[in-house]
C-alpha cells in the first residue's frame, strides 16, 4: 500500500515536470525574438540596398518627399504628445488609388494631410459620414506615416471630435 502511493506520487511528479517543460517550451517558441540593435541596423541596410528601399530613399530625396516630410515634422510634436490638433475638413475623400480604409483630407497647421481611420464599423462609419468639407474638427493621432505614393504625409487618426462630440475613437486592441 505504502509503495503505491510513493509509485502515484513519483508519478505525479514527472507528469507535472513533463506539462511544465511542455509549457515552457510552447511559450519560447510562441514568443518572437526582439532583434538587438545591431541585428535592427543591419536589417535597415539590407533593406535600403533593395530595390524597394532605393526607390524610397530616392523618393525622400525628391522635392516631392521632402514636401511629405516637412509636413509631417510640423506636427510631430502633436503626435509625439498625443494632444489635440484642429483641422479643417478639406476633402471627404482620398486621393485616387487609396488603400487606407476610412478617411478623409484635413488641413492642420495649414498644410494638408490623409487622415486615416482604417477599418471602421457600421457605427463608426455612420458617424464619419456626417463630416462635411470645411467642418473643424479635433484630431489625435499617435503615428504620421509617408509613402511614395502619396503626396501628403497620412495621419492614423485615434479621435475625431467634431463640436464637441466625439466622431470617432479607436479602440486599442492587444498589447500589454
Amino acid at each position: 500500500m505504502k509503495a503505491n502511493v510513493v509509485l502515484l506520487l513519483v508519478l505525479a511528479i514527472v507528469l507535472l515536470f513533463n506539462s511544465y517543460e511542455l509549457i515552457s517550451e510552447t511559450t519560447a517558441k510562441s514568443t518572437p525574438k526582439t532583434l538587438t540593435a545591431a541585428e535592427n541596423k543591419a536589417a535597415l541596410k539590407k533593406w535600403e540596398a533593395s530595390p524597394d528601399g532605393i526607390h524610397f530613399k530616392n523618393w525622400e530625396a525628391s522635392p516631392a518627399g521632402k514636401k511629405v516630410q516637412a509636413g509631417a515634422a510640423k506636427i510631430r510634436k502633436f503626435v509625439r504628445s498625443n494632444s489635440n490638433m484642429q483641422g479643417i475638413v478639406t476633402s471627404l475623400s482620398l486621393p485616387e488609388g487609396s488603400k487606407l480604409g476610412f478617411g478623409v483630407m484635413v488641413k492642420i497647421e495649414s498644410e494638408e494631410y490623409i487622415l486615416s481611420m482604417g477599418q471602421v464599423s457600421k457605427a463608426e462609419l455612420a458617424n464619419l459620414k456626417s463630416l462635411k468639407v470645411n467642418d473643424k474638427v479635433i484630431i489625435r493621432s499617435h503615428f504620421v506615416s509617408k509613402a511614395p505614393k502619396y503626396a501628403y504625409p497620412i495621419v492614423n487618426g485615434d479621435y475625431l471630435e467634431k463640436d464637441n462630440k466625439v466622431v470617432y475613437k479607436r479602440v486599442a486592441k492587444g498589447g500589454c
